[in-house]
Order: structure tokens, then sequence, then C-alpha cells
């Protein structure tokens, strides 16, 4: 299995449209061949002083994937490129993390 963890910087103020967006694909996501898991995430509230937090701009997505060819599948599928091009001038930065099990 592979995991993995996105970290999605908005530009001021633009993260609940990318979030819309992001949303709007999910069902595509989904559906592909290998897909176990694919969510974004955002800061917990009230969590306390163990907490780092990403703050109002930055959002997570938390993926998984059978292996690494679904995952290549899934960075080549269409509705992913259309996805990207209509969120691409949002996006003040993208980090991706793609891990295996220790």
């Amino acid at each position: 299995m592979i995991h993995v963890i996105a970290i999605i910087t908005a530009k001021p103020g633009m993260r609940e449209q990318i979030l819309r967006e992001f949303r709007l694909n999910m069902p595509n996501v989904h559906a592909e061949k290998g897909c176990i898991e694919y969510v974004p995430v955002v800061d917990a509230d009230g969590i306390g002083a163990i907490q780092t937090k990403f703050g109002p701009d930055t959002f997570a997505v938390v993926e998984k994937w059978e292996s690494a060819e679904t995952l290549a599948a899934h960075a080549a599928a269409p509705h992913m490129a259309a996805y990207g091009a209509k969120v691409r001038e949002w996006i003040a930065s993208r980090v991706i993390h793609v891990l295996r099990q220790a």
C-alpha cells in the first residue's frame, strides 16, 4: 500500500474555493481503481498545546492507494488535470509526500 500526504497552501482567502473544487472531484477519484482513501483534512479545534496547526490557508490530503501503479494512474487521470487547471492560480504551494509502511 502507498500512503500520500499532500500539503496544499492556498493563496490568502482561497482555501474554501480550492476545497469546493476538490470535493466536486472526489467521486471521480474514489471511483479510480486502487483508491482506498482520498480525503481533505484541516486543523482540528480545541486540541491544545500538542498541536502544530497548518493555519487558515492550508489543508492536507490523506490518500491511500493499492500500489505505486494505481497512484501513477491517478496522477495521470484526465479529471485530475481538469481539477489542477481549475485551482492552479489559487495555490501558493503544494508539497506531496509519498510514503510506504516502515
